[in-house]
């Protein structure tokens, strides 16, 4: 007995490990372009669904698919409605590896043929560096799936002669219902629903199972496979649950249809069967492919309106601005700098509109509830970013990442000189601060205008004018200072030190906007850098607070 289980036990552990090298190795090697295609490829609900198809059979992993949906719904580059598409193809795209399980795995003997790219995967991600590296690793994880399902294979051969699965029910509903939850449970246990139906595979390709069994456990683990998905979204986002509760109603659906017209499913595949399609581990696969494709013909036109009644399940909160940063993204590194981007540029524009408001005469009052709501948005952000590990050799990625902590830095400076002003109830439309208020309004409408620009180039030569501009507020305010500190003034040395400390707030608020608009351009378009020569490039953080 033992010469059995441990190799099938071994099997199912190197075949898991295997697909999630695999995975893990492919979407680190796709970085941007897995980005690039599913966001370019996803503006209609069949180009949404045809993107999850083919992401997810590349990758080999509908969960990488959908964590990559949460990050790119969170930070703004898909709606809900698009990622509904993509979640619905991922659930077909999942059917791809038991084709190639069938297909190749159960009928050539691949674990030995693959050893050596084990061996050659392993030396690449230990030797080579950038995304070679991880290309290493999915090489590696290619060939400790097929060695774990030769083991498998071995294994359930053995059992298969010493255990009856015939046991399973079989005949009638309540049978197939029986077999699904035995599936359900399987893949609940494994935390796969891959690994589930390529134990089903193996069972049926080793007899030790029939057809009929072997179909209700496959739908049993196309519903099993939603409690991960249940399970990664507690306690995250709203994108995350909202996505994970996507894909459970899907599957749910599709696993409970799949079963009610299991008698006519079976039927069509022998009919199959009879026409060229080979029977057994084939047949099973297209099977899964049969009702997953059934369930992708009935949601996919009703898309819209699936959307809107999950969000109308999970409504969300306009003030909760830190669901965009949702651990889970951390595993997809430029997704999670992609919300993170995102999210900076929200709070960026939210302070500027508060300036404004401030600017323009509002009561301080009414802009402190929105300050206070900023402080923990953007300490959250901090942590969220400090926390992301950029891929080895990305070092746009690693300049991403540096260019988003120093404008959060520059951003909860602002934060602190807009509450400054709050709180101190400066009326702005005094006369002696009309030069400095109406440049500084100035400066906001060009921020304004580069936080929303999508070309690098032009960016740049925005930032350049930004950059001139902010020094020009400068020596405007100092001018401003020191010729109402020549003149007299009602209110005595109180007022005028008052005064002064105002522009004073003008001149640093202004320029922390200016540093966070460069710092938050040099984020989505690296390439827009300034020169050293730029007499703009001289004011950190640190000179700031000097001045």
């Amino acid at each position: 007995m033992i010469e059995f289980i441990f190799p099938f036990i071994g099997g199912i552990g190197l075949f898991l490990i295997g697909m999630k090298l695999l995975s893990d190795g492919l979407v680190a090697f796709a970085g941007g372009s897995l980005r690039s295609a599913l966001v370019r490829f996803t503006d209609t609900s069949l180009k949404a669904c045809l993107s999850g198809v083919v992401v997810t059979a590349v990758v080999q992993s509908s969960t990488a698919t959908t964590v990559t949906l949460i990050g790119f719904v969170s930070a703004g580059l898909i709606t809900f409605t698009q990622a509904i598409g993509v979640v619905i193809g991922a659930s077909l795209g999942n059917t791809a590896t038991g084709w190639i399980v069938a297909g190749l795995g159960l009928k050539i003997s691949l674990g030995f043929y693959t050893l050596p790219m084990i061996g050659v995967g392993a030396m690449m991600h230990l030797l080579a560096a950038g995304r070679w590296k991880s290309m290493g690793l999915a090489l590696a994880g290619f060939g400790t799936l097929f060695l774990g399902l030769d083991t498998l294979q071995e294994g359930m051969q053995g059992m298969a002669s010493v255990l009856s699965f015939a046991d399973l029910p079989v005949g009638g509903y309540g049978a197939y219902f029986l077999v699904m939850l035995t599936g359900l449970a399987l893949t609940a246990v494994l935390q796969s629903s891959t690994a589930a139906v390529a134990m089903t595979l193996t069972a049926l390709h080793a007899q030790a199972i029939n057809f009929d069994q072997a179909a209700a456990l496959v739908i049993g683990a196309s519903i099993g496979t939603t409690l991960t998905s249940a399970l990664v979204a507690i306690g995250g986002s709203l994108y995350a649950k909202r996505t994970a509760l996507a894909y459970i109603l899907f599957n749910l659906a599709a696993g409970l249809i799949a079963t009610a017209l299991l008698p006519v499913l079976i039927k069509l595949i022998d009919y199959a069967n009879q026409h060229g399609l080979a029977p057994g581990a084939l047949s099973l696969a297209a099977f899964h492919s049969l009702f997953i494709g059934i369930g992708v013909a009935i949601f996919l036109p009703l898309t819209p309106r699936f959307a809107y009644w999950v969000e109308k399940l999970m409504p969300e909160r306009k003030d909760d601005a830190a669901q965009h940063l949702d651990d889970s993204l951390l595993g997809v590194p430029t997704v999670a700098l992609e919300a993170s981007q995102r999210a900076l540029e929200d709070m960026a524009v939210q302070l500027v509109d508060g300036y404004e408001h401030l600017l323009a005469g509002q009561a301080g009052n009414q802009i402190e509830p929105t300050l206070a709501r900023i402080q923990p948005v953007l300490e959250h952000a901090f942590d969220f970013v400090t926390r992301i590990q950029a891929p080895p050799g990305d070092a746009a990625a690693a300049a991403q990442q540096v260019a988003q902590l120093h404008a959060i830095d520059h951003l909860l400076r602002l934060r602190v000189r807009l509450l400054d002003m709050a709180r101190a109830s400066v009326d702005f439309k005094r006369p002696e601060f009309q030069g400095v208020v109406g440049k500084s309004q100035d400066l906001l409408a060009q921020i304004r205008a580069v936080i929303a620009l999508p070309a690098p180039q032009t960016t740049r030569d925005w930032l350049e004018r930004i950059g001139e501009n902010a020094w020009a507020l400068t020596h405007l305010s100092t001018l401003a200072r020191q010729e109402f500190l020549q003149g007299t003034h009602p209110g005595g040395a109180a007022r005028t030190l008052h005064t002064t400390d105002v522009f004073r707030w003008l001149d640093r608020t202004g320029r922390h906007i200016w540093r966070a608009c460069h710092h938050l351009a040099q984020g989505r378009y690296p390439e827009t850098a300034l020169s050293k020569s730029s007499p703009t490039q001289d004011a950190d953080s640190t000179e700031l607070e000097a001045v």
